[in-house]
């Protein structure tokens, strides 16, 4: 069986198919809508909370505008299916809520939000690599103090060892390839800040940096090419496998793959993505 060859990439997809070309067709492929987790869920609140401090004015991120922007949020996300899909109840919501802001406070200690000179949030950007759309959105773009550009990326999980250090920055890599290309800078610094652990792990980028991000994202887009045509997605088990949502149809779990896609829509309740 063969499917249609993707034309875009983001940094998310290029993990999802190095780490399970099985995971990677099921989701990016098939597009089976996954049921949401608490872990994605928390942290996608979060972010939206910090995107929400960050369009008041410097001076004003400070006490009670911090507090109006995690409300704001939540709010927004007592209604959201990410949010209300989970199935919580009152003690497991107040303890979600409990250290979404325990994760809050942790970035106010990480940095002074008053002292950043951001010039964009949730930033969506795009280029081209041949035939191939790298696309992806940068977390906040700052002004350095000599005007420089300066990518940030919040991370709510723990700060990976130094074995996974260089992969985990591979995607703000990324990001740095999309503001030369779209911005006409490079920036100076790439930062991940992990708010779990109140570390913040920097890389300065280089012409070599940029050029391996293409090198490697067109590499993994033939790869993908080569799956879609021959129908052959390798699944690959690792530390990820607990979590995944589409373990009953992995055949290294002996599930049937072409099951999923009607199967799946039908087990997590929720209609496949179009």
């Amino acid at each position: 069986m063969t499917y249609p060859v993707p034309n875009s990439l983001s940094p998310s997809r290029v993990e999802s198919f190095t780490s399970c070309p099985m995971a990677f067709r099921f989701a990016s492929i098939e597009k089976l809508s996954e049921p949401p987790s608490p872990h994605a869920t928390k942290g996608s609140l979060v972010h939206r909370v910090l995107e929400l401090l960050f369009t008041h004015a410097p001076a004003d991120r400070v006490g009670d505008v911090v507090m109006l922007s995690f409300q704001q949020a939540g709010a927004e996300y007592d209604s959201d299916p990410e949010f209300t899909e989970l199935g919580l109840d009152d003690a497991q919501r107040q303890a979600f809520h409990d250290d979404a802001w325990a994760l809050v406070q942790s970035y106010l200690h990480m940095e002074d939000p008053t002292q950043v000179r951001d010039i964009g949030l949730e930033l969506r950007l795009e280029a081209q690599v041949g035939e191939l759309t790298l696309r992806g959105i940068i977390d906040r773009l700052d002004l350095g103090p000599d005007g420089e550009l300066i990518v940030t990326d919040y991370k709510t999980g723990r700060a990976p060892g130094l074995r996974y250090e260089q992969s985990k920055l591979g995607g703000v890599h990324f990001y740095s390839f999309l503001c030369e290309s779209v911005l006409g800078q490079r920036p100076a610094a790439i930062r991940l800040m992990y708010l779990r652990t109140g570390e913040t792990i920097t890389a300065i980028p280089s012409s070599q940096s940029v050029k391996f991000i293409t090198t490697r994202t067109t590499a993994v887009w033939k790869a993908v090419e080569r799956a879609c045509i021959s129908g052959n997605f390798q699944p690959r088990p690792g530390k990820l496998c607990p979590s995944c949502a589409f373990q009953p149809w992995c055949p290294a779990f002996g599930g049937d793959p072409t099951k999923a896609a009607a199967e799946a829509p039908i087990a997590f309740g929720r209609l496949a993505v179009a």
